[in-house]
């Protein structure tokens, strides 16, 4: 069977992340009995799948967003797969059967307009999520005040609408996972035992232009921001773990203090991330983002304890000396 991984694309995913946010996960996670995982705002799942494929112990995971229509793709990859491979295998047919250009376009823009009926059955309303999302500018999800989708056509040659095997490989990984369509506070509740957040909420933006968080009508701001902080001291009072991801104000403008005022009570760190999104080439590029959590040991410094205790004795002498350049390595990777 093909492994399980996000089945849409998703600006802002934590595909190109999951190496250094599992770095700063607990330093005896992988340890945890019973583990409950909680993402409230799950958007194109890279974590979900990573976290329920490496680490075994995760024996509940709930996860939501607010987005409604996103929240339904989980549920129908989970419980309607074989309906779903049909409905994509047709439209797929049906928009490579057109000749590129101008009727693949009003094919775009009719198949977003019926999506933006609002009224469609669980597996339709998938398919064109789906397709939309194969076929729209860069993979962008946007919605309008109204909540209508409204990303223009992307003009590309082959797309592919249906992964039969990865939409299979998901629906068995989702099986016992409880779907909610929501607001992140009201995760909260299913909480118990070892519990661990990882929030990855609309991004703060950086700039007048830079906001690609319009994936619901409802804007999270800064407002929206102070909640969730006030959501994650609930969680940290009740003894339970969070990560949070976020953009790095202050990497970008340096009197921004915005998140490490915010957080100043928690450990904040510093992850490198790819901008690919951008009207303008020469403003993509690499870019900081934040990881803040509630607890202090994380995988990354246990391997570079170990590390350690392989190069000096409990005399602080050379017990296994390696190469130079490994060591900066490591160091590097793990920074």
């Amino acid at each position: 069977m093909a492994k399980a991984k996000p089945f849409i694309k998703w600006v802002g995913g934590k595909g190109q992340l999951i190496e250094q946010i599992d770095a700063q996960l607990p330093a005896d996670f992988g340890n945890w009995q019973d583990v409950t995982y909680i993402e409230p705002f799950v958007g194109g799942g890279a974590m979900l799948f990573y976290m329920l494929q490496r680490y075994p112990n995760i024996r509940h995971a709930v996860i939501g967003d607010i987005n409604a229509d996103l929240v339904t793709c989980y549920t129908t990859v989970r419980d309607c797969p074989d309906a779903l491979v049909a409905s994509l295998k047709e439209i797929e047919q049906a928009y490579r059967s057109l000749p590129a250009g101008q009727e693949r376009k009003a094919f775009y823009l009719a198949a977003r307009d019926r999506y933006n009926l609002k009224n469609l059955d669980a597996v339709e309303n998938t398919t064109l999520f789906f397709f939309l999302n194969r076929t729209c500018f860069n993979g962008l999800y946007r919605v309008n005040k109204k909540g209508l989708f409204n990303v223009p056509f992307g003009r590309y040659a082959n797309p592919t609408l249906c992964d039969a095997d990865v939409i299979y490989a998901d629906s068995a990984l989702l099986r016992n996972v409880t779907v909610l369509n929501g607001d992140f506070e009201e995760t909260v509740r299913y909480a118990k035992g070892n519990t661990l957040f990882y929030f990855d909420p609309p991004y703060r933006p950086l700039s007048d232009t830079s906001s690609f968080n319009d994936y619901a009508k409802e804007t999270f701001n800064d407002h929206e921001q102070v909640r969730l902080k006030a959501c994650c001291d609930k969680i940290d009072r009740a003894g339970y773990k969070f990560m949070l991801s976020n953009s790095d104000s202050k990497g970008k403008h340096e009197k921004d203090s915005f998140f490490d005022t915010l957080y100043a009570a928690y450990p904040i760190e510093r992850v490198w991330a790819s901008r690919s999104i951008n009207s303008r080439p020469d403003k993509r590029g690499k870019l900081t983002e934040i990881l803040v959590r509630n607890y202090k040991q994380t995988k990354g410094d246990s391997r570079a304890k170990h590390l350690l205790g392989t190069l000096f004795n409990v005399n602080n002498e050379p017990a296994c000396p390696l190469p130079l350049p490994t060591v900066r390595m490591f160091f590097k990777t793990t920074d």
